[in-house]
């Protein structure tokens, strides 16, 4: 599953990290443009947090 911290309402998941990470890349694109479109302000910001799975 990935969340975007600045758009906590960009939520994926993939079968994959990288299929996971792209599908993010195309909500947020959506949102983006869903923003523009409303005239809302797009928030920036440029933090990375990334949780991974771990067998124990």
């Amino acid at each position: 599953m990935g969340q975007l911290v600045e758009w906590p309402e960009v939520v994926t998941e993939g079968k994959t990290l990288e299929e996971c990470r792209e599908l993010l890349k195309d909500a947020l694109y959506e949102m983006v443009m869903a923003y523009r479109q409303q005239g809302k302000e797009i928030p920036v910001g440029g933090a990375l947090l990334e949780q991974v799975p771990v067998e124990v």
